[in-house]
C-alpha cells in the first residue's frame, strides 16, 4: 500500500509538518537555532532613555531566555524536537508576571493564525527555594503533584492597530489566587492599561498588576473546563498543541484549538480603545506571558512557533 504525498509541499518539511498553517507563512520560529526576535515586554521611557520613567508594573518582566530544560532529577529534558525551547519565567513573588513579545506589522487584512507547541511548569522543590513550603503547595499523593496548584495562568495575547488599537487575547486559568485549580480559559472585557494612561495621571498600577486586566472581575471564561497534561511532577514536559486564529478584517477572535479540543471564539468580544494611538499604524505585535499566584517561580516554554495568513 501507497500513501499519496503530501498536497502542501511545505508540510514535507518535518520543522513544518506538526503545524497547519493558513495559506502564507509569515514567522517560523525554531528556538534551536536562536530567540527569533522574541524579546522582553518593557514599558515607553521617556526622551533621555531614562529607564527611571518606565511604568513600575512594566519593568521586570524578565527576557526570555533559550533553555535545555535542565532539571535536577533528570538532566537535560530538550525541547520537543532538538535541544532548545524558548523559556518565559517569573520571579518567585506573587502575582509577578513574566513576558516575551514578537513585534510585526500587517501587509494586508483577514485571518491571521498562532500556533505554537508549548509546556508549563512550576520551579520544582529544593531545600534551596523552599517551594514545597510556599502557598499553594499541599499534600502529595504520588499522582496529582502539590506544584499544579502553584502554577498561576498562561496568556497568548496580540497588540493590534489598524487606526483602531485593540488587544485579542487568550488565558489559561490554571489556578485562581487561591490556589484553587480552574483549568478554564479566559479572555478580558477591557483593553490592556497602557503608559499613556498613567503619563496622563489616569491610573498608576503597582509592581505586580496583572498588566493585561488589573481586575479579576474584568476576566471571562469561555468554552468548557480543560485540563492539560501536568503529568505529575514538575519535572515532565510534555507539550500541548495550541493553534489560535483572530481575523483583522473584522478585528475579532474566531477560534481556539489546544491539543484536540476547538473552542468557538467567534462570540469573543475584543475591547478596543476609545482614543486614538499614534505611531502603531499596522502594528501586529504577539506576546506570551506567565504569570505566578506564589512565591514560587512559574515557566511557559515554547518548543516553536508557527504565524500564518490568509492574505
Amino acid at each position: 500500500m501507497t500513501t499519496a504525498p503530501h498536497s502542501d509541499p511545505r508540510l514535507l518539511d518535518p520543522k513544518l509538518a506538526k503545524f497547519n498553517p493558513l495559506r502564507r507563512i509569515l514567522v517560523h520560529d525554531d528556538f534551536n537555532t536562536g530567540t527569533h526576535g522574541w524579546i522582553e515586554l518593557i514599558g515607553n521611557h521617556d526622551q533621555h532613555g531614562d529607564l527611571d520613567t518606565v511604568d513600575e508594573h512594566m519593568s521586570d518582566f524578565r527576557p526570555p531566555q533559550l533553555s535545555s530544560c535542565n532539571f535536577f532529577d533528570v538532566g537535560t529534558h530538550g525541547a520537543m524536537s532538538g535541544t532548545y525551547a524558548l523559556k518565559v519565567a517569573t520571579r518567585p513573588v506573587t502575582g509577578h508576571t513574566g513576558v516575551a513579545i514578537r513585534r510585526l506589522t500587517m501587509s494586508g487584512r483577514g485571518r491571521v493564525q498562532f500556533e505554537t507547541y508549548f509546556a508549563y511548569k512550576a520551579e520544582a522543590a529544593s531545600a534551596e527555594n523552599g517551594a514545597a513550603a510556599a502557598a499553594g503547595g499541599g499534600k502529595w499523593d504520588a499522582n496529582n503533584h502539590p506544584s499544579e496548584q502553584q502554577f498561576g495562568a498562561i496568556t497568548v495575547a496580540t497588540d493590534i492597530c489598524d487606526g483602531v488599537r485593540y488587544h485579542n487575547v487568550v488565558r489559561y486559568q490554571n489556578t485562581d489566587l487561591d490556589h484553587e485549580v480552574q483549568h478554564r480559559w479566559m479572555y478580558p472585557t477591557v483593553p490592556e492599561p497602557t503608559p499613556r494612561e498613567h503619563f496622563e495621571g489616569k491610573l498608576k498600577l503597582p509592581r505586580t498588576a496583572d498588566f493585561t486586566a488589573p481586575e479579576p472581575a474584568d476576566w471571562r471564561q469561555f468554552g468548557e473546563r480543560q485540563d492539560l497534561c501536568f503529568n505529575e511532577v514538575p519535572t515532565k514536559v510534555n507539550w500541548h498543541y495550541l493553534r489560535w486564529v483572530i481575523d483583522t478584517g473584522t478585528r475579532s477572535n474566531v477560534e481556539l484549538q489546544v491539543n484536540d479540543v476547538v473552542h468557538d471564539m467567534s462570540g469573543v468580544p475584543v475591547p478596543p480603545y476609545d482614543e486614538e494611538y499614534g505611531s502603531l499604524q499596522n502594528l501586529l505585535n504577539f506576546y506570551v506571558s506567565v504569570r505566578t499566584h506564589t512565591d514560587v517561580r512559574n515557566f511557559l516554554y515554547l518548543d516553536s512557533v508557527l504565524i500564518s495568513v490568509d492574505w
